[in-house]
């Protein structure tokens, strides 16, 4: 009996000493039994000062965000629009021939008119009330109200000017001198790489912040009815709602308006440059459009397939597929098959370079062509008219 309880004993001892060995080895060594991450968090490693070893990014402090958007936010604004509809009604019944050769035609329904609801976001750019948003927030609504941070109630809003094709507005409110204000930066500045924050009111909440980088810069893509060239990509989290809101570099300026959003993927946002925001505003404010410079030609990209057929060792230009009668192009003596691979000197990768490099020319501006035509390389002097609405 002794000799059993003696091996009990003696296993316990043992048993407890192997529980202690190990406890021992997990706590010690750390990162043999933590996870990297786990490790570095409960066992940083130190140099031979004493001091723990941080990775810090550059310009962020640990209330960076918090500060830029306690400044920020107050400009930022939520739009509330009112759009009206009218839509035919219908009953399958009614309209059955059978019914209608003993009836008549006195059962046609009028037509229903119903007002849709619509949400965006904005911010303000001058202290006496000129509001950037997205032409998509606001199109076709007959009421627009614009809730500023601090005001009890909503404040009515007026289209000072929109442009569909960049998908920019400016609206006004009348709500006194000394309105809190944001400033639009560079979007040339910004890197991919470059920590941005986002701030608008998705599905209705108010002021909300998502923070990101610049993923890429100059995307094209298409939206419903709406194709957008030179986009800022981003992953900060942009959702219904948002458009027209503000994006931000960590000095607290605009570098872009967030406007759409991928449904394909998650994490995929996109703005208007605030470079090209500021290239058309003075006319949006100013003549409630954008006046574009204009050739007068149809364009299409220059295809490795067209390349060889022109003879052409590139694929960078602008095949030019028609010239419009009276047309700025016509009197400079562009013809059908021309190829413009340059102008005033920059090199021509799409249409969209064209596009743009005619619309912040602006009318009555004289530029320069470097034209393909036959194989050999001509200058043509274009004086730009303006672009028909």
């Amino acid at each position: 009996m002794r000799k059993s309880r003696l091996l009990v004993v003696v296993v316990l001892v043992a048993f407890l000493a192997g529980i202690a060995f190990t406890g021992g080895i997990l706590f010690a060594s750390g990162n043999n039994w933590l996870t990297p991450v786990l490790a570095a968090l409960q066992n940083p490693q130190e140099d031979s000062g004493g001091e723990a070893d941080s990775v810090e990014l550059p310009g962020v402090g640990p209330n960076t965000i918090a500060d830029i958007v306690k400044k920020a936010g107050p400009a930022v604004v939520k739009i509330e629009t009112q759009v009206q509809t009218t839509s035919q009604r219908y009953d399958p019944f009614f309209n059955d021939p059978f019914f209608r050769e003993f009836f008549g035609q006195q059962f046609d329904f009028a037509p229903r008119t119903r007002v849709q609801q619509g949400l965006g976001s904005g911010f303000i750019i001058t202290s006496d009330g000129y509001i950037l948003t997205n032409e998509h927030v606001i199109e076709g609504a007959e009421v627009i109200n614009v809730s500023i941070v601090g005001r009890s109630r909503p404040v009515p809003a007026r289209v000072v000017g929109a442009d569909r094709e960049l998908d920019l507005a400016v609206l006004k409110v009348d709500a006194g001198n000394n309105l809190p204000t944001l400033k639009l930066g560079s979007s040339n500045d910004i890197e991919v790489g470059n920590w941005v924050i986002a701030i608008g009111n998705p599905y209705g909440l108010d002021h909300t912040v998502t923070v990101g980088v610049i993923s890429a810069k100059g995307r094209p893509i298409t939206v419903e009815d709406r194709s957008y060239r030179n986009l800022l990509q981003t992953d900060a989290s942009i959702n219904p709602g948002n458009s027209g809101g503000p994006l931000l570099n960590l000095k607290g300026e605009v570098i872009g308006i967030n406007t759409a959003v991928s449904a394909e993927a998650q994490g995929i946002g996109f703005a208007v440059p605030s470079d090209t925001v500021q290239s058309v505003l003075d006319d949006l404010i100013k003549k409630g459009r954008v006046v574009r410079g204009w050739l007068g030609v149809e364009i299409q990209d220059l295809t490795p397939t067209l390349a060889d057929y022109f003879g052409l060792s590139g694929a960078e230009g602008v095949v030019i597929r028609g010239v419009v009668s009276g047309s700025p192009a016509e009197r400079a003596g562009l013809q059908q098959g021309d190829v413009i691979i340059a102008w005033n000197g920059k090199k021509l990768q799409s249409t969209g370079d064209l596009l743009d490099l005619a619309r912040e020319a602006g009318p009555g501006k004289r530029v320069q062509l470097s034209v393909v035509r036959n194989g050999k390389t001509i200058n043509v002097a274009v004086t730009l008219g303006e672009r028909p609405q």
